[in-house]
């Protein structure tokens, strides 16, 4: 069958299948061949969650536990097998989710620069160091709210993106995020991608994936992050949700998640019978202070987790930051997100390198679909803006913390 045929069929199964969740079967699990602790933990999770056994995908990636992969390795031992996996042995349209394990890269190095480009990269360099040198002058002259000056600042923004796509700057990626687009042909490799499923109320896509990831510091708390999973779906969610905004209400990207997290907190009172703890300062919660955690969001404190949390079973959050999920396998690392897994959250997410403010989910819509009934990577996948970028979601892509939507009676 050709790639067109496939993706045709692909289409028709999607249409078919609006409004439905995410089913087990339409769950391919991505282990390790040559790490036992990847090959146990995917049979583990088949077994919890009924995804059929053959549902598993064995590469061999190697038995030293690397979190970086190069762009053609990546290509060569994860893409391709997956894709040639989806296209031959499974009914398009059957697999609409990845779930990576521990022991499989989580991060895939830049493409390099583009060949036969070292002339134009050359001529281009050249202009955008004229244009600096325009800038600097208008700056001396105390310019800067003149037309001029942002039309030249346009044209060095333009010219500085096009260095950046030959020269292969901004080319890495997490690889969960880059295999959101493996079903897709050629693209472009600098920065991002749109997320097609974002927004998409019909779930409808020619090709996007959706990708979550059991790993972290070992085997005992990524097992966990499959049984405080399913212990929170059958005894229900309950505790408290604590949300770290900053008072900040300029009209600008910081205002807008800022508001979100305003947002958030109004919402969560609003949906569910949680308790609702608020912090609106630049402060954020002290160690001890935040007990029986089972929400939490908020920012700002840049690779130093704060251990203000007691996480209950089921409880799941995000801290805004960048470079939080660098080293998700370092039980001392004090990012955020190997940090909380260590301390016992049950669902995460972060970036493997800078996202840039703009590509993390709002909190508000994030914990929204939460709220509604969809389960962690369905929620993950409608609210975050970018594939082909810097995210990982890191939980059960099954987990359904509000399986009934909580409304208040």
């Amino acid at each position: 069958m050709s790639v067109k045929n496939s993706v045709i069929l692909l289409l028709i199964a999607s249409c078919c299948r609006v409004g439905f969740a995410l089913q087990p079967s339409e769950i391919l699990v991505i282990a390790n061949s040559e790490n036992a602790v990847s090959t146990r933990l995917a049979r583990y999770y088949c077994q919890k969650r009924n995804v059929p056994k053959e549902n598993i995908l064995a590469l061999a990636l190697g038995a030293n536990l690397n979190d970086t992969i190069t762009r053609t390795d990546y290509e060569k031992y994860i893409a391709e097998p997956i894709r040639k996996e989806i296209f031959t042995n499974k009914q398009p349209g059957k697999i609409r989710c990845l779930l990576m394990t521990y022991g499989v890269p989580y991060k895939v190095e830049g493409r390099g620069p583009l060949k036969g480009q070292a002339d134009k990269l050359k001529k281009l360099e050249e202009l955008a160091e004229l244009e600096k040198n325009k800038l600097k002058q208008l700056e001396e002259n105390n310019q800067l709210d003149s037309l001029q000056y942002k039309q030249v600042n346009h044209r060095l923004v333009k010219l500085q993106s096009d260095i950046g796509r030959i020269s292969g700057k901004e080319t890495s990626a997490s690889v969960d995020s880059e295999l959101s687009m493996v079903l897709v042909g050629v693209y472009d490799l600098y920065r991002w991608q749109p997320n097609t499923l974002r927004h998409n109320v019909l779930g409808i896509t020619l090709h996007t994936l959706m990708v979550s990831r059991l790993d972290g510091p070992g085997y005992d708390t990524v097992k966990g992050l499959i049984d405080k999973a399913i212990a929170a779906e059958q005894a229900g969610l309950t505790g408290s949700a604590y949300i770290d905004s900053r008072g900040i209400v300029t009209k600008d990207m910081l205002g807008r998640y800022d508001q979100s997290l305003r947002d958030l907190e109004a919402i969560t009172r609003l949906k569910t019978n949680l308790t609702v703890g608020q912090e609106r300062t630049t402060d954020l919660y002290s160690p001890g202070e935040c007990p029986q955690t089972v929400i939490y969001c908020g920012w700002y404190s840049l690779k130093k987790y704060v251990d203000a949390f007691d996480f209950l079973d089921g409880a799941v959050g995000y801290h805004i930051s960048s470079w939080e999920a660098i080293d998700i396998r370092d039980p001392n690392s004090t990012q955020w997100c190997p940090a909380m897994l260590t301390d016992g959250i049950t669902a995460t997410l972060g970036p493997v390198a800078e996202p840039y403010l703009h590509a993390f989910p709002l909190p508000s819509e994030f914990f929204n679909e939460l709220f509604k009934g969809k389960c962690l990577v369905e929620a993950f996948y409608h609210t975050k803006p970018f594939n082909s970028w810097q995210l990982i979601l890191l939980g059960d892509p099954l987990y359904t913390p509000f399986k009934k939507p909580p409304s208040k009676n």
